[in-house]
């Protein structure tokens, strides 16, 4: 019995014991829960599409220690992209992500993923997209109208044949479609001059020349057709303009190129005259250049004179016309609107010229300030060797008109007398010391001082100006006009009374570029 009793307090024991451990592991357990994750598709190349195909799939997330997630898209979100917080994303890729010269573009997504705890995690998906080439799409073609006997040319409207991808579109013949004598070109250009039985064959039931549309370099191929009819009618002339379109755009000083091809139901030596009328008297009649008697090209460059400050724009229609012989017409009518746009080769020879010009100013400067500085110190050495000869008669005389020099025995040295009332004070000799002009040595000393610091000041201002500013780009810059008229305030000396500069002094060495970049190393005229 006691043995019995014994094994059961054992037993309630170990169970006590095992439920211990299990509730202190669980705190444990918790904080060591594994971080957030996305999880994908799972199948190999899921994320590698193809231009005009659809990816669709649903987010998910592990981990951490919440219930609730947040999904979004924090960098690389592509047109057409569609992804909600739920974690749905959709993304058809446009025909014209990838350029058609390459095989694929990469573009890289990062997702986002966050419970309502704020822990989050992110990751990136590269999506490859593969280049999708599409043929050339042929759309509804004029008829073709041919006369007897006569070289009849057609060519296919290069609008209604065309490739989405921007692809060069060429044109091939089926061969047994095409009527004996036909030929169609590479461009598209048909010509055929139809027998008698061709023509009343045609005259009798219409002819559907079939041809094919190729791209390159893909070589995609799409069929088209266009009617083939015989006329006895004098048939109004056709214009058609390539790039399409009712209106351009052009900024200033840019090329403008439109191709015009002509057609003539009754044959291309119908066509009399072809030419256009504009609202603006601006625009050359020579920019309509002929080719050939169907195709002419309009090229025309507006300078940046066209657009008159203060307009941004100007708009002006041009009507393109063709007339037959019969007097009959067809035409085009364009609105042209060409926009204000900056001179930027003439603006930044403005500023090179500002640049150079605050440069000579500084050369001429600088070599006027070393002028006066030797010539101050000539001055100043001639002061300290002190007076050569010198003798002054003191004579009270009353009124005295003139001294004669009879006490200087070295006629020569005879400079100025002068007469000041009643007593004559003559001066004679070179009086090298400075008080003979009303100076003291210290005046002398005090003006060399400025000017040899001005001329330092000015030499290291200009080489930084001339260092800084060197490169057109940097004159573009907006700090350039305030640090020029800073420069420029430089040289406005308020002293230049007190050091007596001449300000009708001229410079006799030429601001040459040479000159210039002697005195400040870092001017590069090529630059300009």
């Amino acid at each position: 019995m006691k043995e019995t009793v014994l094994a059961f307090l054992v037993f309630c024991s170990a169970v006590l014991a095992g439920r211990a451990q299990q509730g202190a592991a669980t705190p444990a357990a918790d904080s060591a829960a594994s971080p957030i994750q996305l999880a994908f598709p799972e199948e190999a190349g899921w994320s590698n599409l193809q231009e005009g195909r659809p990816l669709e799939f649903d987010l998910h997330a592990t981990g951490g220690t919440g219930q609730q997630y947040t999904y979004a898209i924090v960098s690389g979100q592509q047109a057409g992209m569609t992804f909600d917080s739920t974690g749905h994303f959709a993304w058809t890729p446009g025909h014209d992500f990838v350029d058609r010269l390459a095989a694929t573009r990469t573009a890289e997504v990062t997702f986002r993923v966050t419970n309502e705890k704020n822990e989050s995690g992110t990751h990136t998906v590269p999506f490859k997209v593969a280049h999708v080439n599409r043929p050339p799409q042929v759309g509804e073609l004029k008829p073709f109208y041919v006369q007897y006997n006569k070289p009849n040319v057609y060519q296919i409207d290069p609008n209604a044949a065309r490739d989405e991808d921007g692809d060069p579109v060429v044109f091939i013949p089926i061969v047994d479609q095409m009527p004996e004598g036909a030929k169609l070109s590479s461009g598209g250009e048909f010509s055929w001059k139809p027998s008698l039985s061709q023509f009343n064959a045609v005259k009798n039931k219409p002819l559907y020349i079939e041809f094919f549309a190729e791209d390159q370099p893909a070589k995609s191929r799409s069929k088209g057709r266009f009617k083939v009819e015989a006329t006895s009618l004098d048939l109004p002339p056709t214009v058609s303009v390539v790039p399409g379109g009712n209106a351009v755009r052009y900024p200033e000083n840019a090329t403008v190129n439109l191709k015009f091809y002509l057609a003539d139901p009754n044959g291309d030596d119908d066509i009399a005259s072809f030419g256009f009328v504009s609202d603006n008297p601006n625009v050359p009649k020579a920019a309509l250049v002929k080719n050939t008697a169907a195709q002419y090209e309009f090229i025309w460059n507006p300078g940046y004179e066209f657009v008159r400050d203060p307009l941004d724009s100007v708009a002006f229609n041009v009507s393109f016309f063709v007339i037959d012989k019969a007097q009959k017409r067809d035409e085009i009518k364009i609105r042209f609107a060409i926009t204000n746009t900056v001179n930027e080769a003439e603006k930044d020879q403005q500023l090179y010229t500002q640049y150079r010009t605050a440069l000579v100013r500084a050369f001429d400067l600088l070599e006027q300030l070393k002028e006066s500085e030797e010539k101050l110190k000539r001055d100043y050495r001639r002061a300290r060797r002190g007076k050569k000869g010198r003798s002054v008669l003191n004579a009270s005389l009353g009124a005295v008109s003139g001294v004669a020099p009879v006490t200087i025995q070295t006629p020569n040295t005879a400079k100025l007398v002068s007469t000041i009332g009643g007593t004559s004070v003559m001066t004679l000799g070179t009086l090298e010391a400075t008080e003979v002009i009303g100076k003291s040595t210290k005046d002398l000393v005090e003006r060399l001082n400025y000017i040899m610091d001005k001329k330092n000041e000015l030499q290291l201002k200009g080489d930084i100006f001339a260092r800084k500013y060197t490169l057109k780009s940097q004159r573009r810059r907006p700090e350039f006009i305030k640090e020029l008229d800073e420069f420029v305030a430089l040289m406005n000396l308020k002293g230049l009374v007190a050091l007596e500069l001449n300000a009708g002094w001229q410079n006799k060495n030429k601001a040459t570029d040479s000159q210039i970049q002697r005195t400040f190393k870092d001017f590069n005229p090529d630059a300009g």
